[in-house]
Formats: C-alpha cells, structure tokens, sequence
C-alpha cells in the first residue's frame, strides 16, 4: 500500500506526545506539514518529504500519525485551537461597536497568513472528518455566544440568539474564505463591505432585543 492510499484506513493521530523529545517531533511534523501544504497544497504534500524535511524517518512518523490525512486533521484541530483563544477574547469583552471589526480583521490575518490553512480548509467538502470539526466549531462556537449575548440581552428570544450566532459566524466565515482568493485591493474591500453588513445587521436586532 501507498502512502496516500493509507489515508483510507485510518486518520486518527496515533499517539500523544507525553516526552518533550516526542513533543518537539510532533511540533516539527505539523510545521513542516503546513509550510509544505502552503507550496504544494493537499495533494501534492507527500509524508515522505514531511519526514525528511522535519528531520525523521518515515517509520518514525508513522508512529505518530498513520497517514497524510491524519496529519491533516491534526493541523485542523490546531487551527480550530488557535481561532477559538481568537473567539474567546471577542466573546470576554463583548464590544460589538469595534469588537466585531476587530474579530473580523484577527480572522482575516489568520486565514492569510496561518501555513496550510487556506490549503486545507478550502477542501472541506471532500473530508468528512473535517466537516464534522468545521460543523462542531459552529455550533461550539454559537453555544458560547449566544450564552453571552443572552446575559446582555435578557429580553431576546433564546433559540433565535442562537440561530443568529449560528448564522453570523457561518456567513462571515465563507466571505473570509472568498477573500483569501482575491488580489489585496479586493479582500480590503470585501471585508470593508463585510464589517459594513456585520455592523448594520446587529444595529438592527439589537434595537429589537431592547424594544
């Protein structure tokens, strides 16, 4: 069998790192993972260039993660880990005056310049997997919000808070996404439009919470 034919069995990474020295080959994997996605994107990155380029041996890798497409998902999980310290700083200080148009930039930062993340999340629908972490950092995410958003706003329809944090950050998420796919001038505007929609839209229903 193939390395890529691996990804099929499989994609769960193997071990945790327990020891620093293990710790420091799983750190090196990932990153030379991402930069690696960042050149040649999914398809082209093969795990025994990974393993070359982080200093190990093939064998070694393997007894880490099984295959490439659990290589992947951990660097999605990574992703996720470090948007959400994003979100939650957001969701602390609850400013949707400036707050939002700041979370949209720190995103918008993330996504251009985070090795492998436009790589890997711009193929989401043909992961499975990856669609159930995107769909569980949604709805993880919108638990969060709304919770906070129903201590602000009492009077306001619980279920409808939480669509609304389902929605906002769904649709938020795909024009990000479309952005990285634009020349600089073009994303600056687009996301200046974004903000715009954002910032108009909460005026609007927070005006109805406190009728």
């Amino acid at each position: 069998m193939n390395e890529e034919g691996r990804d099929a069995v499989v994609i769960e990474q193997r071990r945790q790192p327990v020891q620093e020295r293990s710790r420091e080959r799983v750190n090196a994997i990932l990153d030379q993972a991402a930069e690696m996605i960042r050149e040649v994107g999914v398809q082209g990155a093969k795990t025994s260039e990974i393993a070359r380029r982080a200093g190990i041996s093939l064998p070694s890798l393997y007894r880490y993660f099984p295959n490439k497409a659990a290589i992947i998902k951990a660097l999605a999980e990574q992703h996720i880990a470090k948007l959400d310290n994003v979100l939650q700083g957001f969701i602390a200080d609850f400013d949707l005056n400036e707050g939002f148009d700041k979370l949209i930039d720190a995103y918008a930062e993330f996504y251009r310049n985070e090795p492998g993340y436009k790589e890997i999340w711009s193929g989401v629908e043909a992961m499975p997997e990856l669609q159930a972490l995107d769909l569980g950092e949604l709805y993880s995410n919108a638990r969060d919000l709304s919770a906070k958003a129903s201590e602000v706003f009492p009077g306001f329809e619980e279920q409808r808070i939480w669509l609304i944090c389902v929605m906002l950050p769904r649709a938020c998420g795909a024009i990000l996404r479309l952005s990285m796919e634009m020349e600089e001038k073009q994303a600056g505007i687009l996301l200046s439009e974004l903000k715009l929609m954002v910032r108009a839209y909460l005026i609007r229903r927070i005006a109805d919470a406190q009728s």
